[in-house]
């Protein structure tokens, strides 16, 4: 059996090209500046020996960006964000997968851990967020991966999560929790 993988869906953190709305607000080297110190703690946070740990990186020429955390780095490829990470599951070995973003402070290694064992219980795990969207989804990559993978879902709406759910085979559920999109919800994790 094919180790259990994590994937950090990962834009390389230059000024300008990460985190946009959030760098409308506090500019765009400082929002830069707090995903690449983001990436780099979350891949100290949750990475662990019971699974392995992946950078899927965009825009692909990133992949041997310095400003990366060093762990082991595939290309998103090209497409809407379904696109790129029903790619991800198609890619890796077949196992149980769970992808995750890079703006979840509350995330630890035992979110990670019910992940995958929820997607291994149900074939499919979701984490919502509480905008509406998730900052989690996984998969058990040894059933069959639904063709119709994320189609049709209003990315960056409230209604990401509503429209991935009917993509997905009765999942399991991992905690809600907060994402970091604007500069409240940077306050709010100082609080």
């Amino acid at each position: 059996m094919s180790r259990p993988t994590l994937v950090i869906m990962a834009k390389e953190p230059r000024p300008g090209r990460v985190k946009t709305r959030l760098a409308s607000e506090i500019g765009t080297v400082a929002a830069a500046g707090w995903v690449r110190h983001r990436l780099a703690r979350l891949s100290r946070q949750v990475s662990d020996p019971r699974w392995a740990t992946v950078l899927a990186v965009a825009p692909d020429i990133a992949v041997a960006s310095r400003l990366l955390p060093a762990l082991p780095r595939l290309a998103q490829g090209s497409g809407d964000l379904g696109d790129r990470m029903a790619r991800v599951f198609l890619s890796l070995p077949r196992a149980p997968i769970l992808v995750v973003g890079t703006d979840i402070p509350a995330m630890t290694r035992a979110h990670v851990a019910s992940g995958l064992s929820l997607a291994r219980q149900h074939g499919a795990v979701v984490g919502p967020a509480n905008d509406g969207g998730f900052w989690a989804v996984g998969l058990d990559t040894r059933r069959a991966v639904p063709a119709d993978l994320f189609a049709g879902v209003r990315w960056s709406t409230e209604h990401a999560l509503a429209d991935a759910l009917r993509t997905l085979p009765d999942p399991g559920y991992l905690p809600t929790l907060s994402d970091v999109d604007s500069a409240a919800d940077l306050a709010r994790l100082s609080d």
